[in-house]
């Protein structure tokens, strides 16, 4: 397990400059707001201030104040941010992110799960948190076929034993909530619990739309929109990832706008994409897959997880798991779970908290009602 430093060459970040100053730029679109993807005005002005105003170096800084590492596992390369509590008995916790996701996401609410009491809470409630990326993500880089969501979770629970942890919460949102089920359901004698922010669920039968509440018939409803008209990304890249792969290499507004689209339609984002994150949050994960070079090769995660998405048919159906699991369900992101069809697939559900913001980007977008369901959800699993 070596350790890492996060520190590109000046020349990589002079090109970007240079590629963002080229943009050839698509003219004579219609006018229509978000419903055709990103506006032209709108990823202008976002380009002009990424080329002009925005600050990787302050990123990189944030990224280096945590400990972070890579290692070898299954034949790749996976980099990992490791932060342990000063508190003795703190509760190991690893945490996936999903797409286009990256471990920045989490850098706001490191502080608040590993040392509570420097931040006005219980000691009792600290973790020692584990944050890796996924493999062909950032800096874990491009990733050979075959990482299945299967065979990231077998990673995670090496990773883990390689820390010396023998206990520990599995959580995920988007795609880390694939990870952390699978984990759960390979792992059973190490994960004490599973904690989501993300849950799809589907009717087994039409049967079991009888009887649903307005309310649940509005989150199938979201659920179908999504499927229908905010997936088109998950569509392409579950099937032609390479074709996507060029675009998102040689063009920086092309991966801006691949990136930003998602924090319109998938955050608490009414008008933009920075109601709900702030610009250079987004700018960090765009710049990280630019730099990287892993815009294509987190494509193949789709591919590669078919499976679990919510274009096949047994979407939202899962297999069973022996510990408890807790679920964060926020508003905005493209799935809100019915609990009933939870219930039928989970019957070691302990843990339901609903939120009234928020979205796809939890740790992002609400950082502290993120950080207290995972505590609440881990004080239960004290007496377990």
């Amino acid at each position: 397990m070596r350790p890492f430093r996060a520190d590109f060459p000046q020349s990589d970040l002079d090109d970007l400059k240079r590629r963002l100053s080229d943009t050839r730029w698509p003219e004579g679109l219609p006018e229509a707001g978000w419903d055709r993807g990103v506006p032209v005005d709108y990823l202008k002005d976002l380009a002009e201030y990424w080329r002009t105003r925005y600050d990787w170096r302050a990123a990189e800084e944030r990224l280096n104040r945590h400990p972070h590492f890579t290692t070898t596992i299954d034949g790749a390369n996976i980099h990992y941010l490791h932060v342990r509590s000063p508190e003795p008995n703190a509760l190991p916790l690893i945490i996936t992110h999903g797409w286009p996701g990256a471990v920045t996401e989490f850098l706001d609410v490191i502080g608040p799960l590993t040392d509570p009491r420097a931040h006005g809470g219980d000691p009792a409630d600290a973790f020692h948190v584990v944050i890796p990326a996924l493999p062909g993500f950032g800096f874990s880089g491009p990733a050979e076929a075959g990482w299945t969501t299967q065979r990231v979770a077998s990673a995670w629970a090496e990773l883990m034993r390689g820390l010396g942890y023998d206990r520990y919460v599995a959580q995920g949102g988007d795609f880390g909530s694939g990870v952390a089920l699978v984990l759960g359901m390979q792992d059973p004698e190490h994960v004490a619990g599973v904690h989501l922010n993300t849950l799809v669920t589907a009717a087994a039968d039409p049967s079991e739309l009888e009887g649903l509440s307005e309310e649940d018939h509005a989150r199938i409803a979201r659920s179908e929109r999504f499927t229908r008209v905010l997936s088109g990304s998950m569509k392409l890249q579950a099937t032609r990832p390479h074709t996507v792969a060029y675009g998102l290499t040689d063009s920086p507004v092309g991966q801006l706008a691949w990136v930003v689209e998602k924090y319109k339609d998938w955050a608490d984002a009414p008008t933009a994409p920075e109601d709900a994150v702030a610009r250079d949050r987004i700018l960090d994960i765009a710049t990280l897959y630019w730099l990287t070079g892993t815009g294509g090769s987190s494509a193949q995660f789709y591919y590669e997880s078919v499976d679990f998405l919510p274009i096949e048919a047994n979407a939202g159906r899962y297999f069973p798991l022996s510990m408890p699991l807790g679920v964060a369900v926020f508003p905005h992101a493209p799935f809100k779970p019915v609990r009933r069809f939870a219930e039928r697939e989970f019957d070691t559900i302990v843990h339901w908290n609903e939120y009234d913001r928020g979205g796809n980007f939890a740790a992002l977008e609400q950082p502290e009602l993120y950080v207290g369901d995972v505590r609440a959800f881990a004080r239960l699993l004290k007496d377990r």
